[in-house]
């Protein structure tokens, strides 16, 4: 399974956030105006993305903007959750992820992991970073 994003007409500058703090790659992407029903799309829309495939760290997302009369709802009842390989680079994920977001967990030993936060980045996506505890 992978996760589908719908974006407010801010796709590309998602992914390309997620390409910078995540250390991926866009794969595919091709705009409303580039599209077979290019010519009928509103010219205010010919350049949001109709669809786009992201990988990183072994992972793809896939996004788009909503089309033209559909509207943005926002991001409810779900989080992307990355795993850091330890808690350096944990916090180097949650602290790229956060600039300009919202942190709702602070990145923090808890119980089940030595580093763990919760954050909205700046397009409104709640994201989990989280470090498995060493193998003992």
């Amino acid at each position: 399974m992978e996760a589908y994003l719908s974006f407010n007409g801010n796709a590309a500058d998602a992914l390309a956030f997620y390409a910078k703090s995540l250390g991926g790659k866009i794969l595919f992407s091709m705009t409303f105006g580039e599209s077979p029903m290019g010519k009928d799309t509103p010219d205010a829309y010919k350049s949001k993305i109709m669809h786009a495939t992201f990988e990183a760290r072994g992972k793809q997302i896939m996004a788009s903007d909503m089309p033209p009369g559909m509207p943005f709802d926002g991001y409810k009842g779900f989080s992307l959750s990355v795993q850091a390989k330890d808690v350096k680079e944990g916090e180097a994920l949650f602290k790229a992820l956060s600039e300009g977001g919202k942190v709702t967990m602070p990145y923090a030993a808890t119980f089940w992991s030595p580093g763990f936060g919760m954050l909205e980045d700046k397009f409104g996506v709640p994201w989990m970073v989280n470090v498995d505890q060493p193998q003992s």
